[in-house]
């Protein structure tokens, strides 16, 4: 039971353990904005891991600078403007829905709604009336099948 309890205790704080203890914040407050603006940074290295939760060298870089912004008195929005500045905004963990970013959100529904339509389209025409080549046939296409029909009969009784 207590192994148990300790396994489930490692994995709760398994995220706080890429924060190291040099890194932190004597100030509690200070500390909690540094872990929010933590999770809304990408590291570079793992992609797609917050730098909050990464062990990447480069992500240990970025916490201490968000931190060190913090101590400064700058607002969240002015670290992530940093950062953003000097990364680019891939290292946003969630991108801001703007400029060109419009085209990855509205990509994917725009795809399945033409797959869906496509799909649509070809069943109907598939399970719709006769196709090429099917249906009635013209009286010289009746005329020619029973003669087709006949001499093949004919051949048959030979």
């Amino acid at each position: 039971m207590r192994a148990l309890l300790l396994a489930i205790a490692f994995i709760v704080a398994s995220p706080a353990l890429s924060v190291e203890p040099d890194e932190i914040l004597p100030d509690t407050a200070l500390e909690e904005r540094a872990r929010q603006v933590s999770q809304l940074l990408r590291c570079l290295v793992c992609r797609n891991e917050t730098i909050d939760e990464s062990n990447a060298p480069l992500a240990r870089d970025l916490r201490i600078v968000v931190r060190e912004l913090i101590q400064g008195g700058k607002t969240d929005d002015e670290v992530i403007a940093h950062v953003v500045d000097r990364y680019g905004e891939f290292v946003l963990f969630r991108p801001t829905a703007q400029g060109l970013n419009w085209v990855l959100y509205l990509a994917g529904p725009v795809l399945f709604v033409l797959a869906a339509l496509s799909a649509v389209l070809y069943l109907r025409r598939r399970s719709g009336g006769p196709g090429v080549g099917e249906g009635e046939l013209s009286t010289d296409e009746r005329a020619e099948l029973e003669g087709l029909i006949g001499h093949g009969a004919e051949r048959s009784r030979k």
